[in-house]
């Protein structure tokens, strides 16, 4: 018995009422809303418009839904129409199986009629959403993870997947988890392109091939340790030959498209960069606005301190008229002084030179009045 292994969970189905919830379903549903979301905010960096993305994903994802289990229906026909077998499961898409490959292609064609009718290259709009795939397939993996499906050989690592479930063919045991390991490839890929988009600026499709070259490596390992039934040719799994075909189409196609188309689109939705100067002229104009609100404000707040200046010098100047006391808490005798400063300093200086004039002419005279009685004396002596 494993000491650590990861346990495969017991059904891949909960039931809320007569209504089934899928894990396999659920995970399908999160990783396209995630390739939308990322899409999205890739696509306005690129100078588009919001929720393009979602609208041409309307036509993408019912495309890539029947493409992808178009592509594993026909790769895998003995599971629906081999003797003992009913056609009818092949409509029995939330049990699980689906191609990528039939994905990518029907659902670029249904991306195809959606651009088309928005007017908007389709190289430009598979740019955006290329990390976006690799998540969506990371998140989608762990589907087979609730159908105990997509694992490889007999292993004793720690990290071994426990099937527990016989049915279909399957031998209960501890076997590669081939379903994680494509996951974290494809969370591997995902930054990988994003990185290499900032880096080198890819355009007119070339980010979405470095997506399909790289997630193609990473398939064709993995692919090879798989177990379940599988058609083969020369020795090797279909999905291996196709993953090889399909690697050397996206290298081909980035050669010949960064030498004829060099660089990266200007303009990926027309109309949209009229639609940014009027989102910035009413931003301005708020700004605007807003700026001359304030600069009324500031206005009539100087307004008010002046006002406040004035109504204090006015005081002041009312209390120095009328000899009232400046400051109560002062002696009375210091406020009369004060008070009387400054209106009596020029009257006081006239008074003591009136004084002095004084007392001048009645020295004068005391002096001529005892001149005038020394004559006299000195007649009646002689």
């Amino acid at each position: 018995m494993e000491l650590a292994y990861i346990p495969s969970p017991s059904h891949g189905v909960l039931h809320l009422g007569p209504i089934p919830l899928r894990g396999y379903a659920f995970c399908i549903i999160i990783g396209v809303f995630v390739a939308v979301w990322l899409g999205n905010k890739r696509w306005i960096a690129r100078g588009g418009r919001t929720g393009t993305v979602a609208d041409i994903a309307v036509w993408a994802v019912p495309f890539g839904l029947v493409g992808g289990r178009l592509y594993h229906v026909i790769t895998d026909y003995q599971l629906y129409f081999s003797e003992g077998r009913d056609w009818v499961d092949a409509f029995k898409i939330w049990e699980g199986g689906l191609g990528i490959w039939g994905a990518i292609a029907l659902g670029g064609l249904g991306a195809w009629i959606g651009c088309r009718r928005r007017g908007i290259p389709l190289p430009a709009w598979a740019d955006a959403l290329a990390p976006g795939i690799a998540f969506a397939q990371a998140i989608g993996r762990w589907g087979n993870w609730f159908n105990q499906e997509l694992y490889g050989r007999a292993t004793d690592l720690p990290w071994a997947l426990h099937i527990t479930s016989s049915t279909d063919g399957r031998v209960p045991g501890y076997y590669h988890p081939t379903f994680l390991y494509e996951s974290l490839w494809c969370v591997g890929v995902g930054f990988l392109v994003i990185w290499a988009d900032r880096r080198f600026k890819l355009g007119h499709g070339r980010a979405f091939a470095l997506y399909v070259a790289a997630y193609c490596v990473g398939r064709g390992w993995i692919e090879y340790m798989r177990v379940d039934d599988a058609h083969h040719i020369l020795g090797l799994r279909l999905n291996d030959w196709t993953a090889m075909v399909v690697f050397l189409l996206a290298v081909l196609y980035m050669v010949l498209s960064s030498r004829l188309r060099p660089g990266r689109e200007e303009i990926v939705e027309p109309g949209a960069e009229a639609d940014a100067p009027a989102e910035d002229d009413e931003s301005a104009s708020g700004k605007s606005v807003s700026g001359k609100d304030e600069a009324e404000d500031e206005a009539a707040a100087k307004d008010g301190d002046k006002n406040k200046a004035g109504d204090k010098a006015g005081d002041k100047s009312e209390a120095g008229a009328d000899g009232d006391s400046v400051d109560l808490d002062k002696p009375a005798v210091t406020e009369s002084v004060t008070s009387r400063e400054p209106a009596g300093s020029a009257g006081s200086a006239s008074e003591t030179e009136s004084e002095t004039e004084s007392e001048k002419e009645s020295d004068a005279e005391s002096e001529a009045e005892s001149q005038s009685r020394d004559e006299a004396g000195s007649a009646k002596k002689s």
